[in-house]
């Protein structure tokens, strides 16, 4: 009997998936180049862990034959107790991707629509358009998510929105008045995924209520990370945080040990170390300011940033300028995907990697271009 094609087992609707296109390992780019490379590709905090995290990681090696604990009892407890909330209103996750994708799994089927802007977070689209969900994609206004325009949006098959706040790659927000008034305006019916993996780097005082939200019974379910300003980006861990029907739903179809031992354990000693917190929320506002006063004098557009990283439009292809920079020891991410054509998204680094970043741009920026070359 010949052999079946594998793609005829595939649904119809997986022909147009894109897989999510990572940011090019630092390591590969080193290897190519035959020396060090400095990247500032995927918002990852240029400090590192917190010391306390590192610790607590090599205590629990010895336990890593043994299954962690599937319901994350104590960090589930401490973010509860940190946030205000019951543990049962917490739930944990291989970093806030995979709760994303929860989302998409537990709530969504071929009959349904889910909503996020174009340019949002590409692993929204994926999460929506892995379960066969009708896609609706919304144009930004100034760069941020237009919130009246996902309103008119919803119809009848509505299911799920999702919303960054600040919103990745632009690093806009939307204001804790504008999301009240959001909500609002939606069917109750209308699940809210509100991703907030930015969160600590806002210094605005209108930026978010979301828990508010959560504890008023609001169909929204907040996400957050140890990725970013914890420094925990390789142990992938993430919690969710919203009503607990909700909260049960989701666990019914979560697999039973998507937070490591060395995760979690990492995650409480991260969460005891408000002085790495501090100091790495100063970093990022203090190399924000210098990133951006040195593109104005170099006459470089930027999208104004709440976050860690810049949006640069370089008024050309994207990704030669991106090749162009890797060649150069620069990792970069061309925002082509999300809809910007002449952008970069650059993350800030240290004082040290800001430098070099802003030396070889400018190295970029001037060196003549041939036609057809890169």
């Amino acid at each position: 009997m010949p052999r079946i094609p594998i793609k005829e087992f595939l649904p119809p609707w997986s022909s147009r998936i894109r897989p999510y296109p990572p940011g090019k390992p630092i390591e590969e780019v080193e290897r190519e180049l035959g020396h060090t490379a400095i990247k500032l590709a995927s918002n990852e905090n240029p400090l590192g862990p917190s010391p306390k995290a590192l610790e607590a990681i090599r205590r629990c090696l010895d336990r890593v034959h043994l299954y962690p604990d599937g319901g994350g009892y104590y960090l589930r407890k401490k973010l509860a107790e940190g946030h205000g909330l019951e543990m049962d209103q917490v739930i944990l996750g291989a970093g806030s991707t995979d709760l994303i994708e929860l989302v998409a799994k537990t709530f969504l089927t071929a009959g349904d629509e889910a909503i996020t802007s174009e340019s949002a977070f590409y692993i929204y689209r994926l999460a929506i358009e892995e379960m066969g969900t009708g896609l609706v994609l919304t144009p930004m206004r100034n760069a941020t998510f237009d919130l009246a325009a996902i309103a008119h949006a919803v119809t009848h098959r509505t299911k799920v929105v999702y919303l960054g706040n600040p919103n990745n790659p632009t690093g806009t927000m939307f204001t804790a008045d504008e999301l009240d008034r959001f909500l609002e305006s939606v069917s109750p019916r209308v699940l809210v995924v509100l991703d907030e993996a930015y969160y600590d780097y806002v210094q605005r005082p209108d930026y978010s209520r979301s828990l508010d939200c959560v504890r008023r019974g609001k169909n929204i379910l907040v996400l957050r990370t140890f990725s970013k300003v914890h420094g925990l980006a390789g142990l992938r861990i993430g919690y969710g945080m919203g009503d607990r029907e909700l909260i049960e739903c989701l666990n019914r179809i979560r697999s039973p040990f998507n937070a490591s031992t060395v995760a979690q354990a990492a995650a409480l000693a991260a969460l005891d170390d408000r002085e790495h917190v501090a100091r790495s929320i100063e970093s990022n506002r203090q190399e924000m300011k210098f990133l951006t006063e040195e593109l104005t004098v170099m006459g470089m557009r930027y999208t104004p940033s709440v976050a860690n990283f810049l949006l640069i439009d370089t008024g050309r292809d994207c990704e030669e300028d991106f090749v162009r920079l890797l060649h150069e020891g620069v990792i970069v991410r061309p925002m082509k995907i999300y809809k910007f054509p002449t952008s970069l998204r650059v993350t800030a680094g240290t004082h040290k990697d800001n430098l070099l970043f802003l030396e070889a741009l400018h190295r970029v920026m001037t060196a003549p271009v041939r036609a057809g070359k890169v």
